[in-house]
């Protein structure tokens, strides 16, 4: 890394077993991170908004949202989040089980940043994020394969 900046992820998973695996996949990549976690939907854009008028509570530099949650599902976070001005710019990687055609193209079409599916492939999750933040932040120094 070429900066010692620490970025913030809020991960919106409402699995514990999930939300543990992305927690050990995330301190595999190559970033520093302090996480927030949301266990669904309404915690998440509450967490969001706060942000949004409270500079004591940390925006996101990254979200990590599946898109089966409880009272307000991904779907509806991730179009909500996009419509908002003030909340639009922060990535997102959809982090799901769903591999439906439909789901792909409509988080795409909401301007999702990446698409992962669950079981997370370790490696490949680290390297969404990396890649994620660097294009977004570059100060990830990527490893050469």
């Amino acid at each position: 890394m070429t900066d010692a900046r620490r970025f913030h992820i809020l991960l919106v998973e409402d699995s514990p077993t999930d939300r543990l695996i992305a927690v050990q996949a995330i301190k595999l990549a190559p970033v520093e991170t302090t996480l927030q976690f949301a266990e669904d939907g309404v915690e998440a854009m509450a967490y969001l908004r706060a942000g949004a008028s409270d500079p004591s509570v940390q925006r996101p530099h990254l979200i990590l949202l599946d898109l089966n949650l409880p009272k307000k599902d991904g779907r509806a976070v991730l179009a909500e989040l996009k419509a908002d001005s003030d909340l639009r710019l922060i990535p997102v990687v959809v982090l799901t089980t769903s591999s439906a055609r439909d789901d792909v193209t409509h988080a795409y079409g909401l301007h999702a940043n990446s698409y992962l599916t669950k079981p997370v492939d370790f490696s490949e999750f680290t390297r969404s994020i990396a890649m994620t933040i660097n294009y977004w932040f570059q100060v990830v120094t990527l490893p050469t394969r």
